[in-house]
């Protein structure tokens, strides 16, 4: 199977300790961190499948990376009460969320245009990566109270405020991710955040092939 081929082995070691940690709660009648750990597993294997499903090649960091923030979030966030022992966890998981998904989203709305820079000003690009990422740290926002209300969790800890908290950590990052791709359209370079924008444009060229063109130049 090419989702498992395609993976590096510290990767599939921990999809491994996910699946093992799983089936030993199971076994112990340990619901809630059975669903968890396989909870946590399925969300981590959620992206190289859709890669797989839409012919695309996800760099090794970028797996790693997801890999580790849904144990950071789910796993250990919540399994074992990071959120309430560290007081910086959820506003750093935030904002490193924030980051990922506003620089997915440039990435898909570069795609778009094939990776034309010049066919949408820099400016519009980034505006439109924040929105990317704000959205879907409001939608996570709607998740963590529909999983309140509806399983009784505590997702949402101090209510309001926590979830005012995370929305401005979120808009932090969203920042950073906008910023990162408007200096990686008008530079070609944005450090190690546009390095990471590099490694996917190169492993998917195809999709990318005015920008291919354009660097030739």
């Amino acid at each position: 199977m090419n989702l498992i081929k395609d993976t590096s082995r510290p990767i599939l070691f921990i999809w491994a300790l996910l699946l093992l940690s799983g089936l030993i709660s199971l076994v112990l009648a340990r619901w809630s961190l059975a669903f968890v750990s396989l909870f946590t597993l399925a969300l981590s294997l959620t992206p190289p499948f859709l890669a797989s499903r839409w012919s695309l090649k996800l760099p090794v960091p970028f797996l790693f990376a997801t890999t580790l923030f849904f144990i950071g979030s789910i796993f250990l966030g919540e399994a074992f009460d990071f959120y309430e022992q560290i007081w910086w966890w959820d506003i750093a998981l935030h904002g490193l969320s924030a980051i990922g998904f506003g620089l997915s989203g440039f990435l898909f709305v570069f795609m778009l245009f094939e990776g034309d820079r010049f066919a949408a000003p820099p400016s519009a690009l980034a505006f439109i990566t924040f929105c990317v990422a704000v959205t879907i740290g409001a939608l996570w926002e709607v998740f963590e109270y529909a999983m309140d209300i509806t399983f009784g969790m505590n997702m949402q800890k101090s209510g309001l405020d926590d979830t005012m908290g995370d929305l401005i950590v979120d808009a932090v990052g969203a920042s950073i991710a906008s910023l990162t791709g408007y200096l990686y359209l008008i530079r070609n370079s944005a450090g190690a955040l546009g390095h990471a924008l590099s490694q996917f444009i190169d492993l998917n060229r195809r999709l990318y092939q005015k920008s291919k063109s354009r660097l030739k130049k």
